[in-house]
């Protein structure tokens, strides 16, 4: 069923709309997008800024300082089982050592360095990371989502649009024409968007136990890790930086150390021809091997999906400077280690420890492969709460815990479930090899993901150069299948716990995200008309009493049939009533004086009003009375530039000034009258003669989840004293 998507296209509304941003000139000059930003294309603007400011260096450094104890945790920690997991089967040959290195320095560079520090990172979304940032940024460039809700004034938001350059401008209009017209590709987009936002969740739950000694050390820890997130990224970043620092500074010092002393002849692995020479001399087990060798980049999403947390400018300072040259270090120096002890290559990092350093590396080696599962606990919240814009997660409270920096929030019920399932893999998977082979399919899965959403943009958004995306695909494209080929051969061998573990979230986040999409469909189609809202307001049954309502509603292109049975039941309106639909653009922000967008139900004299709040998936969902009173305010706004519309009629102009300022006196006594909250309370149950599949979603499925989550009115602060349920059943 084709529906129009644009409230224009509506003709039954009659209604005149409002944007509360000052001028038509002022929003198009706000026009610009991160991706402008980053590419220095707009005057005086700074890569990886919040909100559009240029940070200063202290503050850059300051997050750069920061973002080392939470997003390098995981890849940070890899030195600890990379070697081992590579060769099971011990070393049969000197330089296969030179082979695996060459193979881990060109992962390194080619994956984290290149592809992330300076690809992907640049796909930012007004400096938010994560598999939702890339998606929203391919929905507001093309139609693709599956929700009929977009609408033509959500363009004029300043941070909405995409400014690509014009040239290439024909493949990148093709691929556009084909998605737009094709709802298997939408479906496809939105189930690969679901599988990396469970994946990157899936890697990050893995977290390794140093051995069977410690694991109940080890989970001890990891309750105190997830306590503590309540009090926000920015502390908890000042708390474990300390500990990720001093561990790059021992792995990248006792590299240094064991590469002088061993064998400094390594350094040749940076000549690729050893990696040839490794798979010809090993052919089926080097391909294997592989498995092993993707580990030394666990946790390189999270440089990605954490951007948020920080900023790009401060990941990218990190990665250069700290982690990449202290990871490299650690993998040289033990490579030179094995080059004289290949027997110990089942416990590299801590043979090749020196003696005295043995207990204080342990020690820290312990506490940060706890703190690894911070890079995933950010990373969780950030795409958990991204994924809720897009109506594909059940709702959750997201608390944001830093006035300073807006990416930092925190969301109990997704914490203490992660910490479960933390505990679970530490307590249940005591062999590092197995979780290796379950760290691998997670890993490559999101990376082969990324990659594919990038080329997209790459494409539709920046129109890059077909040599440059033909590179691409040929370099690091090709190398991440190479990889996920490997790892799938290891399913059987504990690589299907992230698949198993990314297929709940995935049939959660499906389940929530049909019969929402269902939900809307059937207000769409049932909508009141325009006629209908005329008949209602003439008849004399209906009670106008003082005050003021407000009707939530999740329908944007009309008023929702839930009205009429309200009415029906309860025939009582309040003097001024406002409908209010919540809307997630696919963007990370909307700004305050753009985020109210109102039309008027006409007939003019019964006071009906629609109202959609814009908000970003990053935007904070303010405390109730400060919503109230800034949507009063931006009502009144409404009403007042209707008059300077109505001034460019002839005459009467005094006496329309005079009716509109009538008209805010009553909004204004409307408001101090009180005013009352009316919330839709849809239950849904599936339509008779459905078949067995869509009663288990909907009647057993979706319904268990919503018994179980939070209520729109707890999301949205809405107090209990001056609120009215209003139920209706929905047959989908």
């Amino acid at each position: 069923m084709e529906v129009d998507r644009t409230a224009d296209n509506h003709p039954d509304l009659q209604e005149s709309s409002y944007d509360s941003t000052p001028n038509l000139a002022e929003r198009k000059l706000r026009r610009n997008d991160s991706l402008d930003v980053e590419s220095g294309t707009i005057p005086g603007a700074g890569a990886g800024s919040h909100g559009h400011k240029v940070a200063s260096w202290v503050v850059i450094l300051q997050l750069a300082f920061q973002s080392i104890g939470v997003v390098y945790g995981d890849i940070g920690t890899s030195p600890l089982y990379v070697y081992a997991s590579t060769f099971t089967e011990g070393i049969k040959h000197s330089d296969d050592i030179l082979g695996v290195l060459s193979l881990i320095l060109y992962t390194l560079t080619l994956i984290p360095l290149l592809k992330y520090v300076f690809f992907v990172l640049q796909a930012n979304d007004n400096g938010e990371g994560g598999t939702f940032a890339l998606y929203s940024l391919l929905c507001r460039y093309a139609k693709i989502g599956l929700i009929p809700s977009q609408q033509v004034e959500d363009q004029e938001v300043s941070n909405f649009q995409v400014a690509p350059p014009t040239n290439r401008q024909k493949m990148a209009s093709c691929l556009k024409f084909k998605l737009e017209n094709s709802r298997a590709a939408k479906i496809f987009l939105l189930f690969a968007t679901m599988l990396g936002t469970s994946m990157v969740i899936g890697d990050g739950v893995l977290t390794p136990s140093i051995s069977d000694k410690i694991v109940w050390i080890s989970a001890a820890i990891l309750v105190c890790l997830f306590m503590v997130q309540r009090f926000g990224t920015h502390k908890v970043g000042y708390s474990f930086a300390p500990i990720i620092c001093i561990w790059f500074i021992l792995i990248g010092g006792i590299g240094f150390y064991n590469f002088i002393k061993f064998d400094p002849s390594v350094i040749k692995a940076v000549n690729p021809k050893y990696i040839f020479h490794y798979f010809k001399r090993n052919k089926m087990d080097a391909w294997i091997s592989l498995g092993g060798v993707v580990l030394a980049i666990t946790g390189t999403e999270a440089l990605f999906a954490d951007v948020g947390h920080f900023t790009v400018m401060s990941i990218r300072l990190s990665m250069c400077c700290v982690t990449y040259p202290a990871l490299v270090s650690a993998y040289v120096g033990q490579a030179s280690f094995l080059r004289k002890h290949a027997d110990l290559v089942s416990n590299t990092f801590f043979e090749s420890i020196p003696g005295p350093l043995y207990w204080p590396t342990f020690v820290v080696a312990v506490l940060a492969s706890i703190v690894a599962s911070q890079a995933m606990i950010s990373g969780t919240f950030s795409i958990i709460q991204q994924s809720l814009s897009y109506g594909c997660f059940p709702r959750v409270k997201v608390v944001h815990t830093s006035s300073k920096y807006e990416g930092q929030v925190y969301i109990s019920e997704v914490n203490y479930l992660l910490m479960f399932a933390c505990l679970g893999v530490t307590l249940g998977f005591k062999d590092t090899t197995r979780i290796g082979n379950a760290y691998g399919i997670a890993v490559v899965f999101v990376m082969a993901l990324t990659s594919s959403f990038l080329v997209l943009i790459m494409i539709m958004i920046w129109k890059s150069h077909v040599l440059i995306i033909i590179s691409y695909v040929l370099t690091i494209g090709l190398l991440e299948f190479m990889y996920l080929s490997s790892v799938l051969y290891k399913f059987d061998q504990g690589g299907y716990l992230p698949l198993a573990f990314a297929g709940v979230l995935m049939i959660i986040m499906y389940i929530w995200h049909d019969v929402h999409r269902r939900k809307y469909y059937y207000e769409l189609e049932h909508k009141i008309s325009a006629e209908k809202v005329k008949d209602i307001a003439s008849l004399t049954t209906i009670n106008r009493v003082p005050g003021l309502a407000l009707f939530y509603s999740e329908l944007v292109q009309g008023i929702p049939p839930i009205f009429n049975h309200y009415l029906v039941n309860i025939p009582t309106l309040q003097r001024v009533l406002i409908f209010v639909s919540f809307k997630s653009l696919p963007i990370s922000k909307v700004p305050m004086e753009e985020r109210f967008l109102f039309r008027r139900v006409e007939p003019r004299d019964i006071n009906v009003f629609r109202c959609v709040v814009r908000y970003g998936y990053r935007d904070i969902i303010h405390e109730q009375e400060s919503f109230e009173r800034v949507l009063v305010e931006r009502l009144k706004g409404f009403i007042e530039e209707e008059l300077w519309t109505l001034e460019n009629d002839d005459g009467r102009v005094e006496e329309k000034r005079r009716k509109v300022e009538e008209e805010i006196e009553v909004v204004d006594k409307a408001w101090r009258d009180g005013i009352v909250h009316l919330i839709g309370q849809n239950e849904v149950v599936a339509s008779k003669g459905s078949g067995f599949a869509k009663r288990v979603l909907i009647d057993y499925a979706y319904n268990a989840l919503r018994r179980n989550l939070r209520q729109s009115e707890e999301v949205f602060y809405i107090p209990r004293k001056r609120m009215l349920k209003v139920g209706m059943t929905y047959e989908l």
